[in-house]
């Protein structure tokens, strides 16, 4: 979700990277163990990382002042990669995610949500209406290297924080922006909010069967999409930055992004006459796909099968009525059909009896596990996928770590999130804000 739509600003930083040589702003800051000013730093590197992990971001300062879901989950990538990064929060309310409930689930205060996502994140809040407040935040940009907002287009320079003002601050910026539709056009005004945009995308259309109508996806698809994307563009512009010494201009928007995650279909339908989507009206799992690929209910669950040969699993399932399906073509014409077939035949035996006909003989399958079978599997612990993250105050909660490995570690931290303003006096003493240039 990015703030479209929503009037009122909260805080703002910014930010950067560098392979060049280290400058005399952020990057001496913290390329070392003390600060510019020579003291020694706030942060707490084993509260990042986990074991002996050389993370690639390390040094790295971003500034994270967006909301909701899609920028903090950029901003959370960017800490699990060894960035510091530095939420920017209005004063007693904060990020609104705070207050967005999943299940109506809370910690310490807290909606688990906001937790899940701001994790390995430092908390500095500042009232952008005040100018001290401003001062100090434009100080933090000034030594920032990357910088991250989702505020509705125009947000940003009310309050003289637009890309064109920050760069004057900082040239080597670089500046990430999520929003819902982009900069221009009839929809820039509404809100970004991922149903919306799922159902303006065509997206809807691809789930579920022919006869349910549109069908969202169960999970904020073009927030979580968007955010990656905005991490993709920000290490590229990083990267070149440390070959030129050019900042940039970073942007993703929801829509594009879930437009992007449909380039695959998308293209079909370009290049087909553009036929909407047909989907199957049995057990449909993709509307581009023929006969076998869905789930079907067995004696005791479901079972997954994908993409083969019909003729080939009619053999292995001793199912003969599939034996008329010989023509390859009839897969997808006669889908429904042969899916009718399969229905009818799986449900006579259990998901492990199909399994073991299937497995062996390499035919693309798998049981369909809820989430309890899945912790408990094998196949899962070996992954070690899940972490503690803890509040400095005590308050715990279990999560997931980043999925990426570097040099074959896996990556944990367990900073849990911050309190709003949490680390406001460590940040002012580590950055010297408030204070001139003479002063710092």
């Amino acid at each position: 979700m990015t703030t479209t739509g929503i009037k009122t600003p909260v805080t703002t930083p910014s930010g950067g990277f560098d392979s060049a040589p280290l400058s005399t702003s952020s990057r001496a800051t913290h390329a070392g163990s003390k600060t510019a000013s020579g003291s020694a730093r706030a942060l707490d590197p084993s509260l990042q990382s986990e074991g002996d992990v050389d993370l690639p971001l390390a040094g790295l300062l971003v500034v994270d002042m967006s909301q909701f879901l899609s920028g903090p989950s950029a901003g959370l990538r960017l800490a699990d990669l060894g960035a510091d990064v530095i939420k920017i929060e209005r004063p007693g309310q904060g990020d609104l995610c705070r207050h967005l409930y999943i299940s109506n689930l809370e910690l310490d205060g807290d909606s688990t949500l906001f937790h899940t996502i701001n994790r390995n994140k430092r908390s500095y809040s500042a009232d952008l209406k005040q100018p001290a407040d401003l001062e100090k935040v434009r100080q933090l940009i000034a030594r920032a290297d990357v910088l991250i907002q989702n505020f509705r287009p125009g947000v940003m320079e009310s309050i003289g924080l637009d890309y064109e003002r920050v760069r004057e601050i900082n040239p080597r910026i670089v500046y990430g922006i999520i929003t819902g539709y982009g900069t221009q056009g009839p929809w820039v005004g509404l809100p970004g909010q991922d149903l919306l945009v799922q159902s303006r995308s065509g997206l809807v259309w691809l789930n579920g069967d022919a006869s349910q109508g549109p069908v969202p996806f169960g999970l904020a698809v073009a927030d979580m999409l968007a955010g990656a994307h905005l991490v993709q563009g920000l290490l590229a512009a990083l990267i070149r930055r440390g070959i030129t010494g050019k900042g940039g201009l970073v942007e993703a928007s929801l829509l594009e992004s879930t437009l992007d995650f449909q380039f695959e279909v998308l293209s079909t339908f370009l290049n087909d006459g553009h036929q909407n989507p047909s989907r199957s009206t049995v057990n449909n799992a993709h509307a581009y796909l023929g006969a076998p690929y869905g789930i079907y209910r067995t004696q005791d669950g479901y079972l997954a099968l994908a993409m083969g040969s019909v003729t080939r699993l009619g053999q292995l399932l001793e199912c003969e009525a599939l034996a008329a399906f010989s023509d390859a073509k009839s897969w997808f014409d006669r889908r429904d059909e042969i899916k009718q077939v399969l229905v009818d035949h799986i449900a006579t035996g259990t998901t492990q009896h199909w399994l073991d006909k299937l497995e062996p003989a390499d035919y693309w399958c798998a049981p369909v596990m809820n989430w309890n079978e899945l912790l408990e599997h094998d196949g899962f612990k070996v992954l070690d996928f899940l972490q503690d993250v803890v509040r400095d105050n005590g308050a715990a909660m279990v999560t997931t770590r980043c999925p990426l490995r570097i040099d074959g570690k896996v990556l944990k931290s367990r900073r849990g999130s911050p309190k709003i303003g949490e680390h406001n006096a460590l940040i002012d003493a580590e950055f010297s804000l408030g204070k001139s240039g003479q002063e710092a």
